[in-house]
């Protein structure tokens, strides 16, 4: 898989601005759960090229911000304080 992406970044015109990221980012967390992959893209906010939202989606993949569940509904999982509350709880250390 990440041979895949390492190819098809050979192939990429241009790369998104960091306000477009910050666009899907924040629909992806208001709607997460509700779209899959083409209807996201024709329900954003701000139209864009569909090569733009791929590659969009595949940065946001890669780093763990998104999952993409068997019937391909994406859904966002980043949650860092989340993670900070479980990681004081004692009951949940590492013994």
């Amino acid at each position: 898989m990440k041979q895949a992406l390492l190819q098809n970044q050979k192939n990429i015109l241009h790369y998104p601005q960091l306000d477009t990221v910050l666009m899907v980012e924040e629909f992806i967390r208001d709607h997460s759960g509700e779209y899959k992959k083409k209807s996201l893209w024709q329900n954003l906010p701000k139209k864009m090229m569909y090569q733009t939202f791929c590659v969009i989606l595949d940065y946001l993949l890669t780093s763990g911000k998104i999952a993409v569940d068997r019937e391909g509904t994406i859904g966002w999982t980043w949650d860092p304080e989340g993670v900070k509350r479980y990681l004081q709880r004692p009951e949940l250390r590492w013994r």
